[in-house]
């Protein structure tokens, strides 16, 4: 009888601590909801973040960075004080130049580079932290001067990535966001498999970054619902970051510096109810650093139905929708 009782309370206590492990990696939803931020287009859009987030709270707002903007000193540093002002945390994308003959963006040079990392260094940041996403989504021809080539963003992201730290003001490296929802077949390749190439050419490439970076959209369509568990889909991230700890050992942070659905019938009629979710169950986990979801203002333009504000600079569904679902989740 001893025997017995003194198995069952083995039993019950290992289930009582896979059970706390399990909520221990998770945040309350009310501290999820401070994990929220913005992807913007343009550093004048800064002053409207704080419309969507009325609080105290820093947040992360995610922006691009062109070889044409390291041409207006004063506008980016100008951005950077409005930042820190609001207690908004920059996360500056590199890009390069948009090809409209082509229909690409170009592949950055070395030169390229330095000079996007020296006006980086140039700007008063107001923060400890500098963070750096080395291009984006690279897995698209579209993103990488119309080619498909782990080679060479292999090889930019350890050079970019050398530099930054060589400037000493504590830059944090990203990588590029991988679209998870990318086919295997020109001219795109599925995210995984270009990981993997990268990994095969330079075992130690992923030792070259500081946090992970992803692009978990709710796919597909980017109107699928929260609930769905795939690899293209919100918890997309969970896969990125098993992978990155099967090849390194490390349990890397994430940003999520682009995600959100896009704004149609029926979407928009469990909008609300899609963040409630979200924010209870997918970015509560506590890996997350920031999700700063994509976008503020696209319109006009391709990336309309994504935007938190319309051309007139009214809010949208998208904006309603995320605060009603702060507002539930507040105590």
């Amino acid at each position: 009888m001893i025997d017995k009782m003194l198995k069952y309370q083995s039993k019950l206590l290992f289930i009582l601590f896979l059970a706390s492990c399990f909520l221990c990696s998770f945040k309350p939803a009310q501290a999820a909801g401070e994990v929220m931020g913005m992807h913007i287009l343009h550093p004048e859009e800064i002053t409207q973040v704080r419309r969507i987030y009325d609080d105290e709270v820093w947040r992360y707002v995610t922006i691009p960075l062109t070889l044409a903007d390291t041409q207006d000193w004063g506008r980016w540093q100008n951005f950077f004080y409005q930042a820190y002002q609001q207690q908004l945390i920059p996360i500056i994308r590199l890009a390069t130049r948009y090809d409209s003959t082509h229909d690409y963006w170009t592949i950055p040079n070395r030169k390229e580079i330095v000079t996007l990392i020296s006006f980086l260094s140039s700007l008063n940041w107001y923060q400890q932290e500098k963070l750096v996403i080395v291009f984006n989504e690279v897995n698209h021809a579209k993103e990488w001067g119309g080619k498909i080539d782990p080679l060479a963003y292999t090889y930019i992201l350890k050079f970019t990535s050398n530099w930054l730290r060589s400037e000493n003001q504590n830059f944090k490296i990203l990588p590029a966001a991988m679209d998870l929802a990318a086919a295997d077949r020109f001219p795109s390749m599925e995210a995984f498999n270009y990981l993997e190439t990268m990994y095969r050419l330079d075992p130690e490439i992923f030792n070259y970054i500081d946090y992970w970076n992803s692009h978990s959209y709710p796919n597909p369509g980017f109107s699928a619902s929260p609930r769905n568990n795939g690899q293209n889909s919100l918890k997309g991230f969970t896969f990125e970051l098993n992978y990155i700890k099967e090849k390194t050992g490390r349990d890397l942070p994430v940003f999520i510096t682009e995600t959100g659905w896009v704004s149609h019938y029926p979407t928009n009629f469990y909008l609300s109810d899609y963040y409630v979710y979200a924010l209870e169950h997918v970015w509560s986990d506590d890996r997350i650093k920031a999700v700063t979801p994509f976008v503020l203002k696209g319109d006009p333009g391709p990336f309309a139905t994504f935007s938190f504000f319309d051309f007139e600079d009214k809010p949208t569904i998208h904006t309603f929708a995320l605060k009603r679902a702060l507002k539930k989740l507040s105590p």
